[in-house]
Formats: C-alpha cells, structure tokens, sequence
C-alpha cells in the first residue's frame, strides 16, 4: 500500500470528516472509496467516448426514423 500527502481546501476536508464520522468509516477508507468511484466513473465515460466515436450518426437516425410514432403511456408522460 502507498501513503501520498493529499492537500485539500478545508471546507472539502471538513465535509469528508464529516462523511466519514457519518458513515463509521476511518477518512482514509472514505477517501479511498471516493477516488475508487471516481476512476470507475472515469473509466466508464472513456469506455462509451470510445464506442460513441466508432458509432455512425446517420446509421443511428436511420433506425430511429423506422421506430413507430406513438403516444407515451398514460404513466409515461412528464
């Protein structure tokens, strides 16, 4: 395992005090769950950048142009 000093601006670090006395959890596990989710977000959004640039717009329209018009739902309106 690896230590690396992290600065952060103290209101971020009182907010992740807070979290973490909240949730029962030492900081330490907090924050490294915190950047956890945020590479597997990150990774997530690379991963659909990748397919969207191998997509073709015009092929997309296509097949939503020979989806039926329909009215929603009754349940499924805003």
């Amino acid at each position: 395992m690896n230590t690396y000093s992290l600065k952060l601006a103290d209101h971020l670090m009182e907010q992740a005090r807070k979290a973490a006395e909240e949730d029962n959890v030492p900081l330490d596990q907090l924050l490294s769950s915190f950047i956890a989710d945020g590479i597997g977000h990150r990774r997530a959004m690379l991963g659909l950048r990748r397919r969207a640039e191998r997509g073709d717009p015009e092929l997309a329209l296509t097949i939503l142009d020979r989806a039926p018009a329909t009215n929603p739902e009754p349940n499924d309106r805003l």
